[in-house]
């Protein structure tokens, strides 16, 4: 190889490997973006969030005293801190809303929860928080319709339009009354979780379901019942 030939492939090395480069870094600076959202979201909990709760509650939106666990008042505050500053309302704090809140995400932060909830995002652990709360001990196929019921809300223009905003709506599910809907879901309910969020319905499209045994609301009853799936009956109006 001439002289010629070994500078235009010395070029070439470098061309490569500065192309490498940046991409290795533009794909650190994507994961990180990911951590962070991930970092101050439903179920999470560390330091970060008792960071957050403690700032929220400087401002008046957090009404406990901090404790580093994200939950439903975790949640709503930072809706209504997200509401106030015009940032995206998702009850996420990422990093436009840690940084609103004067709190800065240095590069050391690693973004996985200690509950290693924050492996999953938002929806899934709403949605399998509501599975369980509702249908644990149901047959599997009956958890994935819960599931279902939930995400053809989210599709109807009759209901809310994200999967929190249904589950929080107002008297919409007995777990979120009682709280077990704040217990820890199991992998069976996460599992079915994924697949009703993967487009599995079995209830073909119901918006409604309950437990005939045990339902003392009239107005149910005046929901067609299109399928029963375990102890739960499913309808659509």
């Amino acid at each position: 190889m001439g002289r010629k030939g070994r500078r235009k492939c010395v070029l070439v090395c470098l061309l490569a490997l500065t192309v490498l480069a940046w991409s290795m870094v533009e794909k650190a600076s994507q994961s990180e973006a990911v951590a962070v959202t991930k970092l101050v979201s439903w179920g999470t909990r560390g330091d970060l969030v008792k960071q957050t709760q403690e700032k929220l509650r400087q401002l008046g939106y957090y009404p406990d005293t901090p404790d580093g666990i994200y939950g439903t008042k975790t949640y709503e505050a930072i809706r209504q801190f997200q509401a106030d500053n015009g940032l995206k309302v998702d009850g996420i704090a990422g990093s436009d809303t840690l940084s609103r809140l004067g709190i800065s995400i240095g590069t050391g932060t690693s973004g996985v929860g200690e509950t290693g909830t924050s492996d999953y995002d938002e929806d899934l652990y709403l949605l399998a928080s509501i599975i369980h709360g509702e249908a644990r001990g149901e047959p599997y196929e009956g958890q994935v319709a819960v599931g279902a019921v939930v995400l053809n809300r989210v599709a109807s223009p009759d209901f809310p339009n994200t999967i929190a905003e249904v589950i929080y709506q107002p008297g919409a599910f007995d777990a979120v009354e009682d709280k077990q809907f704040y217990l820890t879901p199991n992998e069976t309910a996460l599992n079915a979780a994924r697949d009703a969020l993967n487009g599995w319905d079995p209830t073909n499209g119901a918006l409604y379901y309950w437990n005939p045994v045990t339902a003392t609301s009239r107005w149910i009853w005046s929901i067609p019942i299109t399928t029963t799936i375990g102890r739960h009956v499913f309808g659509v109006k």
